[in-house]
């Protein structure tokens, strides 16, 4: 007895959104892997000292090594490495990333000025803060948020998971549950009453249906991931003037 074309249709498309959202799962156990037994094996050799500014640098890097290379072992092991597209930022999209990480910040902003209108605020997220000299930490964070954080960010929720919904849905379903996603995990990291957690978490995903429009409209994964970097960046500057 043949299967109901309807009914596989629909396991189809249940079996792709399940596979692209087991990415986040898997990249989080590799990250989780490398991060803290490489962190202490630093600390326990001298080349950084627990609670220290280098030592959460240290994590940070790790952490979204792992992140990178859970994506490489997901689209080897899938066989899908056509669902991330990327190509040399042409002039056109280079302006587009430097308008875009300024227009996402200013955004941000704008978000929390309508919050604030309303009585309401955002919880903080704990990666701005830092464990010893803020002055250094924002510093290093600044070039860690352009060449790391916004690019393996983007790469996994805009490349992977986006792509790999696409497979599945349109554009836009695609852009929404991957912007979901990238929302939902940033609650654990948020500090603040359950109000201002979820506060943010809707800040970023608007933020992520940004990138993920962008993405959808330039083809190409770097777009999105160097105006994370920039949105990123911009934020510890602000910070760093602060606390200079």
């Amino acid at each position: 007895m043949s299967e109901d074309p309807l009914t596989a249709a629909v396991g189809e498309r249940v079996f792709r959104v399940a596979s692209a959202l087991f990415a986040i799962v898997f990249a989080f156990l590799v990250a989780s892997a490398i991060t803290a037994p490489g962190a202490s094996l630093a600390a326990s050799v001298g080349l950084v000292s627990e609670g220290s500014t280098g030592y959460q640098l240290l994590r940070t890097l790790l952490q979204f090594a792992g992140f990178a290379l859970a994506v490489a072992g997901y689209l080897a092991i899938t066989d899908e490495w056509e669902i991330v597209r990327f190509s040399r930022p042409t002039a056109r999209e280079t302006a587009v990333i430097v308008g875009g990480g300024i227009a996402l910040f200013a955004f941000q902003y704008g978000a929390l000025f309508a919050l604030d209108q309303v009585g309401l605020s955002t919880g903080q997220n704990q990666a701005v803060v830092p464990a010893g000299d803020p002055v250094p930490y924002y510093l290093a964070m600044i070039a860690v948020s352009l060449a790391v954080v916004g690019p393996v960010e983007e790469l996994l929720f805009r490349g992977v998971v986006q792509g790999g919904v696409r497979r599945a849905f349109d554009a836009l379903p695609a852009v929404l549950i991957a912007s979901l996603a990238f929302g939902l995990i940033h609650l654990p990291s948020v500090s603040g009453t359950p109000v201002e957690r979820w506060a943010y978490v809707g800040v970023v995903v608007v933020l992520g249906s940004v990138l993920g429009a962008l993405y959808e409209w330039t083809d190409n994964v770097l777009v999105p991931g160097l105006i994370h970097g920039i949105y990123n960046a911009v934020t510890f500057a602000v910070l760093l003037a602060g606390a200079i």
